[in-house]
């Protein structure tokens, strides 16, 4: 009997409201727990705003003595929200705005499951009778009875030692003791991170001294820099658990770390692609010896294949960055439903595109130009200066540049002065008179490309030849080579002024007009004109002729 009694004045003791956290009083009337919306967004206010008047209204007491429910429901409350702030992120459209919890009724709402021990502890809701007959949700009494232990697993003893004043109302879902001590854990990190790299690095380098391979060197100089950053989002992420913050912030975090990361190691993948093709082009260069075309067609290997590299790089890591937001996933899904009809207008239209990005890999793969080389292009002459994965840059002899679409190598004749060797021939043409000593004249271009011209000719090839003849003079041809085709230009001009220099010294050098039927030199007596044998046999002389 006594049992059965018991049971029934627990069930009439709440709509009697006498018994419900009598020990509180009559609640504020800032206080609303009309709805489970209310009540939950009342609770959260007051215990971030520090209201301890209204905070034990939201919480069910009645099961502690009325003489400890206030000083109790204070700290519970905050136990509770503390809990609720760091492993129970609401979502108040899922929250019921009912006075009824949504379904009449219904008596409890599950907001959420928090770990406790190697099981779940729901926490709930629960619709009484106040003291005034009307109805309202509170927290709970299972849900306040646990609220120790759950504090005890996912709270900190430093939460309740610090001063009050660093938890007042929160700066987006941090409060101002966590915002502090975020500052102070990025600082320390950075400084750790920039120990630890320092530490790791004269390690490092001892190490790679025992070696010869110089990768190592290489691997060592291109992660100075990327090494302490993913290092300190390292350190950030493990010490951020210890600031117990709120999922969102947790979130965003953890989110800010692997970003940072993803950029560190393109970072450390761009500097390792950039110093490995400087070594690999240095070390052949050493070894290659005097072959620069070797040298050449490697340099322009290395500088396509590490704009290619670069350009992958950038593409994967920006890939990998937006696939961490959860709104870029879905525009990205949205976007592959309906990519059908939309990738083949886009493939059409970089059809062009396409075309001259194979072309350049194309061209780094068969190399009919490779930075350095000598061409004519468009009726220009100059040197390859830049191979890019779309056109090539042509430094024109008077410092233009020309910019040739890297589709012109591979579908128009041009021509490549070096593309088997940098070694060059060159003509100079002078006209001469029939008479003139041309052994002697060979003679002068020895001594002339010997020591006036030894810093440009390569010693190779030398030659002096007559050519064509007309009817007044001959032409003479002086075959020379250079290492390279600049040096071709300039001996070319040499040899012509010196030569032409030559012949104006000598009697029968330069051409000289002969006519008949002019002035005899005998009627003149004298030099002042210049005498020219006539094809009859007699000199004649010229008045006011000159003698070339």
């Amino acid at each position: 009997m006594l049992r059965k009694l018991a049971v029934v004045l627990s069930l009439c003791m709440p709509a009697m409201g006498w018994a419900f956290n009598e020990g509180l009083g009559d609640p504020p009337s800032q206080v609303e727990r009309q709805t489970p919306t209310l009540a939950v967004g009342g609770f959260l206010e007051a215990a971030h705003a520090r209201d301890l008047q209204a905070l034990p209204h939201y919480l069910s007491l009645s099961h502690l003595p009325a003489e400890q429910q206030r000083a109790e429901g204070e700290r519970l409350g905050r136990r509770l929200m503390f809990v609720m702030d760091r492993t129970l992120w609401l979502d108040f459209t899922h929250i019921s705005q009912q006075p009824d919890g949504g379904a009449p009724g219904t008596e409890s709402v599950t907001l959420g499951q928090v770990p406790l021990g190697r099981g779940m502890r729901d926490i709930r809701l629960r619709r009484v009778v106040g003291a005034d007959g009307a109805a309202a949700w509170v927290f709970s009494e299972k849900t306040v009875r646990a609220v120790d232990a759950l504090f005890e697993e996912h709270g900190s003893p430093l939460v309740e030692r610090l001063p009050t004043w660093l938890f007042v109302r929160p700066v987006w879902v941090l409060e101002l003791w966590q915002w502090l001590g975020l500052g102070v854990l990025l600082a320390a990190a950075l400084l750790v991170s920039r120990g630890v790299e320092g530490v790791a690095r004269r390690v490092a380098e001892r190490a790679t001294k025992l070696t010869k391979s110089g990768w190592d060197d290489q691997v060592l100089a291109a992660s100075q820099g990327p090494l302490r950053y993913v290092l300190l989002a390292m350190l950030a992420t493990a010490g951020s658990r210890l600031l117990a913050m709120p999922p969102p912030a947790q979130h965003a975090l953890d989110l800010g770390a692997r970003s940072l990361m993803l950029v560190s190691a393109a970072w450390f993948v761009l500097r390792f692609v950039r110093l490995s093709a400087s070594f690999i082009e240095e070390k052949v260069v050493t070894g290659a010896g005097a072959d620069v075309g070797r040298a050449r067609g490697l340099r322009t290997q290395l500088v396509v294949m590490r704009r290619i590299i670069e350009a992958a790089t950038y593409v994967i890591s920006a890939s990998l960055l937006l696939l961490q937001f959860e709104g870029v996933r879905s525009v990205g899904v949205s976007l592959l439903a309906s990519a059908g009809l939309a990738g083949l207008v886009i493939g059409l239209a970089a059809q062009k595109s396409i075309s001259t990005l194979l072309a350049g890999i194309q061209l780094s793969i068969t190399q009919p130009v490779r930075i350095g080389d000598t061409v004519i292009v468009e009726n220009e002459w100059g040197w390859i200066e830049e191979i890019t994965l779309t056109y090539v840059v042509v430094k024109v002899w008077d410092l233009r540049r020309l910019v040739v679409p890297m589709t012109h190598f591979l579908e128009k004749p041009f021509q490549n002065w070096s593309k088997v060797s940098p070694d060059i021939l060159g003509t100079a043409e002078v006209y001469a008179d029939f008479r003139t000593d041309v052994p002697a004249l060979r003679r002068e271009l020895s001594r002339v490309l010997r020591e006036e011209g030894q810093h440009l000719w390569d010693g190779k090839v030398e030659g002096l030849q007559v050519t064509a003849l007309s009817e007044r003079t001959m032409t003479l041809r002086a075959l020379v080579s250079a290492s390279d085709s600049g040096k071709a230009f300039d001996l070319r001009c040499l040899v012509r002024e010196k030569l032409v220099e030559y012949l104006g010294r000598q009697p029968q050098g330069l051409p000289v007009v002969r006519a008949e039927g002019l002035v005899p030199a005998e009627a003149v007596g004298s030099r002042t004109a210049p005498v020219l044998p006539s094809t009859g046999g007699r000199n004649v002389v010229v008045p006011g002729a000159r003698g070339d």
